[in-house]
């Protein structure tokens, strides 16, 4: 499944390196994750504490991944657990609408076999991804205090004895994605796992993205975001450690584009500049985000001579083509092309060189299909609506008047792709791509 972490990193390094999941399969496959440092200082907690895990229950491998949350709650039983509380975020966008149910069943299913060896595992609280925790780059710090509120203080809108049976209950409101937040309860109606002092967390994505505005609601003493009400003294780690564009993508070609490393390389030959998004409100009902003022935005860049280079992503057909809105993703593709449109007209003024490329696919394909590739229907007869990313090759595009005459794509590298991007672009900037990248595009 592509997604957008590797796929920038891809772009940007111009090679393939394990990242996020594989470097997780290889620790939880040696061992190795409970030898190292960050196992070590929260498993101080076991004794007396609680072992918090966070994140999302997902088999979509974009985020995170079921396998790897079962691995570890085995694991962190063996090394000394006695107490784990499991806050999941429910899925719906990387993965199949209500798949969720199967999913809470399955650690419902692995805590139970934990509790008969003696070991207090119980699945705390929960809620959608889109509305509970997982925001990104300080978009909405709302969405991050409802899951606040129930993984640290114990506090939900709704509560119930089961997590099953709230997922089923909730889902007659809204789907996986937008679930409001939830506290499992005991007979007594007191919250079964709220995080308290000396309490070790674990956010168990391995993607950065959308856990690192919790990370500094557990870490920081100094927050003003919202008002915690209380800041429990917790030992914290994530499963791995997380240290021109509008909000919601911004990290993408910054952050990610750069190896995961945040800030300017030389501030004095970059600019990032960072269109903010609307808040508050669903992509399918603002499907046009902000293509039109990032497209005007990087035409006065390139009109301005001032820069060699002007990366844009354009995040439409992506954040709108999650919603299963196809409607709303047809305007949202057609905002993303007049954008585009704007961009390509500033570079013919100019004489300058485009590329056009994407880090996975998304709106192409809406509807899911059987292994022939023909549509899926449900019972009534209609579409099944596909709102995760696609597996498609995605298209490169590359032109413009400053094109040398004679350049053309390679046909000796039948297999190219995002990693091979990076060399292409240095060619085009009349460089030399280093010995250890994918090879170029063109010749």
């Amino acid at each position: 499944m592509g997604n957008s972490e590797v796929g920038h990193n891809a772009l940007g390094a111009g090679r393939i390196f394990a990242q996020g999941a594989k470097l997780v399969d290889l620790a939880l496959a040696s061992g190795k994750i409970y030898e190292g440092e960050g196992f070590k200082y929260i498993s101080e907690s076991f004794e007396k504490g609680t072992l918090h895990l966070i994140g999302l229950l997902s088999d979509g491998g974009v985020h995170s991944r079921l396998d790897q949350l079962q691995l570890l709650l085995k694991g962190s039983s063996e090394h000394g657990a006695k107490r784990i509380r499991v806050h999941f975020l429910t899925d719906g966008r990387d993965v199949s609408d209500g798949s969720s149910v199967g999913f809470v069943e399955t650690i419902e299913n692995d805590l139970a076999n934990l509790r008969e060896k003696g070991v207090d595992a119980r699945i705390a609280s929960g809620g959608g991804r889109m509305y509970v925790t997982m925001d990104r780059y300080e978009n909405d710090w709302d969405v991050v205090k409802r899951g606040w509120d129930a993984q640290v203080l114990g506090e939900a809108p709704h509560k119930f004895t089961n997590a099953v049976e709230a997922v089923k209950k909730l889902r007659e409101i809204a789907n996986d994605q937008y679930l409001p937040p939830f506290v499992i309860v005991d007979e007594h109606n007191k919250a079964v796992g709220p995080i308290v002092d000396g309490d070790a967390v674990v956010t168990f994505n391995f993607r950065a993205d959308r856990m690192v505005m919790l990370a500094k609601a557990l870490e920081y003493q100094d927050f003003d975001k919202f008002d915690r009400v209380r800041f429990p003294k917790i030992r914290y780690a994530g499963m791995l450690q997380y240290d021109g564009d509008e909000t919601v993508k911004f990290g993408h070609v910054t952050f990610f584009w750069n190896g995961n490393r945040s800030g300017y390389f030389n501030p004095e030959l970059e600019k990032y500049v960072e269109i903010p998004s609307d808040i508050g409100i669903s992509f399918n009902l603002q499907p046009k985000m902000k293509a039109l003022e990032i497209g005007e935005r990087a035409r006065d860049a390139i009109l301005s001579h001032k820069f060699d280079q002007v990366r844009v992503n354009i995040a439409n057909g992506d954040m709108v083509g999650h919603t299963g809105d196809i409607q709303a993703t047809i305007v949202a593709c057609k905002a993303a092309d007049e954008a585009v449109k704007m961009i390509l007209d500033a570079i013919e003024q100019v004489g300058g060189i485009y590329v056009v490329t994407a880090d996975h696919g998304n709106a192409e394909d809406m509807v899911k299909r059987d292994k022939c590739g023909q549509p899926l229907y449900d019972k009534n007869g209609q579409l099944q609506i596909l709102t995760s990313h696609t597996c498609h090759p995605v298209p490169i595009a590359i032109g413009g008047p400053g094109l040398a005459p004679g350049v053309r794509f390679r046909n000796d590298v039948p297999d190219g792709g995002l990693a091979n991007v990076a060399a292409t672009i240095m060619n085009l900037h009349g460089f030399v791509a280093p010995n250890d990248y994918e090879p170029t595009l063109i010749q």
